[in-house]
């Protein structure tokens, strides 16, 4: 069956940068570092070092930043609700789930991508693990994604992730993915959304310096990449407007206040943007007990 594909299908390059980045920092495996990632991230390595020491941050460290937290967000989870079920939608090369599957062995981890990437993540992970799932493919634009939905248990918890993803969407986009989220696992007994996020970069003195690159990248993946959100609230009114009953937005001075992050600081104003170059988000839906 022919799938019905929408026009915003041209990012995976970055896939191969973030997974080349990841196993470069030591939290990945060989086999998710591709050749075009190392070529990438040698391409970009000097205007990535240029940027950490003038800019304060660069592509590489929020990497870093976002990742951590999603993972701690995640890992709380596992452990507060032990039935949790996890998709993760354009996972790329990312190591989260070969990870978390080591750590939680009975985690019912699946991965979604657009078919090329797909089928590149299930080799990988198949190497490490001849048992590993294949990796799910939809168009989170069509009604393919509400079947992806119909593969979970609604009786159990599901948390969705993304990561280096929703900027590519203008705002009418992003608000029909999340609206189609919170729509297809209306009947779960709950809902978590962790996702990243580039607000504009307001606080930074290079402001315009990032804006221009923003549009670099624009060009390069072919896509609507834009910066949605000057402060949080913005942030938790928007997804609050997409069905989401609870909205937290994590920021990296915040949290890293704690050195390993094990206790989360939370930011006492909510309308404060804190400078960080990404925040991490922790919607979610839960259901009134009667």
């Amino acid at each position: 069956m022919t799938q019905n594909l929408s026009e915003h299908r041209h990012i995976s390059f970055t896939a191969h940068y973030t997974g080349y980045i990841w196993y470069s920092m030591g939290i990945s495996h060989p086999v998710f570092a591709t050749g075009k990632g190392k070529m990438l991230a040698k391409l970009l390595h000097p205007l990535e070092s240029w940027a950490e020491k003038h800019v304060g941050g660069s592509m590489r460290t929020t990497l870093r930043q976002r990742h951590r937290i999603i993972d701690n967000q995640l890992t709380q989870l596992i452990q507060q609700q032990p039935d949790l079920q996890i998709l993760e939608i354009a996972c790329g090369l990312s190591p989260r789930s070969w990870n978390f599957r080591q750590k939680f062995p009975q985690l019912d981890y699946r991965e979604l991508d657009l078919p090329e990437m797909a089928e590149i993540k299930t080799k990988a992970l198949q190497q490490l693990d001849q048992q590993a799932p294949q990796v799910l493919t939809a168009d989170i634009f069509t009604q393919d994604f509400e079947r992806i939905f119909q593969g979970f248990d609604p009786g159990r918890p599901l948390a969705v992730i993304s990561e280096g993803l929703i900027n590519y969407f203008d705002k009418t986009l992003l608000n029909k993915l999340l609206q189609g989220i919170t729509e297809y696992a209306q009947d779960f007994k709950a809902l978590h959304y962790l996702t990243d996020i580039y607000p504009e970069p307001v606080k930074n003195k290079l402001a315009n310096f990032i804006w221009t690159s923003s549009k670099l990248l624009k060009v390069m993946s072919r896509s609507s990449f834009t910066f949605h959100f000057i402060n949080p609230q913005e942030v938790q009114t928007f997804f609050g407007n997409a069905g989401f009953s609870s909205v937290e937005v994590i920021q990296p001075t915040a949290f890293f206040q704690n050195n390993d992050g094990s206790n989360l600081i939370a930011f006492q104003n909510p309308d404060e943007h804190s400078g960080d170059l990404v925040w991490v988000i922790h919607a979610a839906v839960k259901k009134q007990r009667a």
